[in-house]
């Protein structure tokens, strides 16, 4: 006699991920979150908390006894990844580099969750939001610009060209600097600035994220200070940065920033 299947309950550690299993339709299945999960607000509310991305509560997450845990290279830590594998039969790893790695996220969440009705199809129609919207930047030829994305001050930090953010930026042809490459993993992903680079002169947008750090309308001078001759734009960091429903979104609302930006030159 075969062993019945194990009860499915799932953790998961990085806020777009759980997002993207609410918009799945996973919601009843999910029994942790970290506190950073926050959308849908309605959702997210009686999912207990473990935690952050950095510092999961391991004890309280074990006690829940997840069946799945999902977490991320960039969001969480190697030791907590070490740490679950002793006790969580399945530990998914996600890390979408491009827009285009969405596609690779939802696959995985298909063939990981397929046995719930209706996920397989929600997977297949998120995808061909996604694809429709990655057409739509690339069926143009835009003005390639220099960018300067930046997520935190004192010190400023920006992202290097590997990122998830900055390969978002390049199908509107906003071309990210510095012109660096952080590697899969580390702090090199996110260059820390020291504010008298020479490049600096010649950015053409800055782009101040409202996460990690929460820029507002004061820290826009601070900005145009940094980069004279630049347009200085308050962005929604988590249509640039999160993966799954936000994507194809993401992906529409850079177009219309850069769609406005070239009307206005």
């Amino acid at each position: 006699m075969e062993p019945a299947p194990r009860p499915l309950r799932i953790a998961s550690l990085v806020p777009s991920i759980t997002e993207l299993l609410l918009a799945l339709g996973l919601g009843p299945y999910l029994v942790a979150r970290t506190g950073f999960c926050i959308h849908p607000a309605e959702g997210v509310a009686a999912i207990p908390k473990v935690g952050g991305t950095k510092d999961v509560n391991l004890a309280k997450l074990r006690h829940l006894a997840p069946s799945h845990v999902i977490v991320n290279v960039d969001e969480n830590r190697r030791e907590t990844f070490e740490a679950l594998r002793e006790f969580v039969p399945e530990v998914l790893v996600t890390h979408p580099q491009s827009p285009e790695d969405n596609l690779a996220l939802l696959a995985q969440m298909k063939l990981a969750f397929a046995s719930v009705q209706g996920v397989a199809q929600r997977c297949e129609q998120l995808s061909a939001e996604l694809l429709a919207s990655l057409q739509a930047c690339r069926e143009r030829t835009w003005p390639q610009q220099r960018v300067l994305y930046l997520i935190w001050r004192e010190p400023w930090m920006t992202v290097a060209r590997d990122t998830y953010i900055a390969r978002m930026l390049a199908e509107v042809a906003w071309q990210s600097w510095p012109a660096l490459c952080g590697g899969e993993t580390g702090a090199a992903r996110y260059p820390v600035l020291q504010g008298d680079e020479a490049w600096l002169g010649q950015i053409d947008r800055v782009l101040l994220s409202s996460e990690p750090y929460r820029f507002e309308e004061q820290h826009l001078p601070l900005a145009q200070a940094l980069c004279p001759q630049a347009t200085v734009t308050l962005v929604d960091g988590e249509l640039l940065s999160w993966y799954g429903p936000r994507a194809a979104r993401g992906l529409d609302y850079l177009r219309s920033l850069a769609g406005a930006s070239s009307a206005s030159c």
